[in-house]
């Protein structure tokens, strides 16, 4: 099985992706085997992540994907082969303005996180195709696709302390 994890925070950063994308979620990546999250950020670029590294989020929802073990190893092995890859910030111009150059997602320097789980459900052939490139792909078009194969719930609510 695939478990991605969608979240959002109070940030101006996450306020940013919302506006731009107008979806709740500014944030995605995955439950790894070991029970780490995997995923890319600005800080640190593609890591994976104890499970309890991100205490600023306020809404987070986690999506079980459909695979077969085959399916799910390769994406596993992709996102793996990642780590250490620096965070894309090109494509961030690039999807706020619009233009995006070409990306072979086998021989990608550096991710943002909805382009890297794109990439990965592409390698692992969980979806055949991705509508609108890897390049530009957003956390919205990640939920989406999740949404195509799975059923999707409200994302938790974190309470104000």
């Amino acid at each position: 099985m695939i478990t991605l994890r969608f979240v959002t925070a109070g940030d101006l950063a996450s306020d940013a992706i919302r506006a731009e994308e107008r979806c709740w979620a500014s944030h995605v990546e995955c439950r790894m085997p070991d029970g780490t999250l995997l995923g890319a950020h600005v800080d640190g670029g593609v890591q994976a992540r104890p499970a309890d590294y991100d205490a600023t989020w306020t809404q987070e929802l986690f999506v079980d994907l459909p695979a077969t073990p085959r399916q799910a190893d390769a994406f596993h092995a992709f996102l793996t082969a990642q780590v250490g890859k620096p965070y894309d910030l090109a494509a961030i111009a690039d999807i706020a303005f619009g233009e995006a150059a070409p990306v072979d997602p086998a021989a990608a320097p550096d991710w943002i996180c909805c382009e890297l789980i794109v990439a990965a459900l592409l390698a692992a052939a969980i979806v055949p195709s991705a509508p609108c490139g890897v390049r530009t792909s957003t956390v919205r078009d990640a939920l989406a696709i999740a949404g195509a194969l799975a059923p999707v719930g409200a994302p938790t609510q974190r309470r104000a302390t």
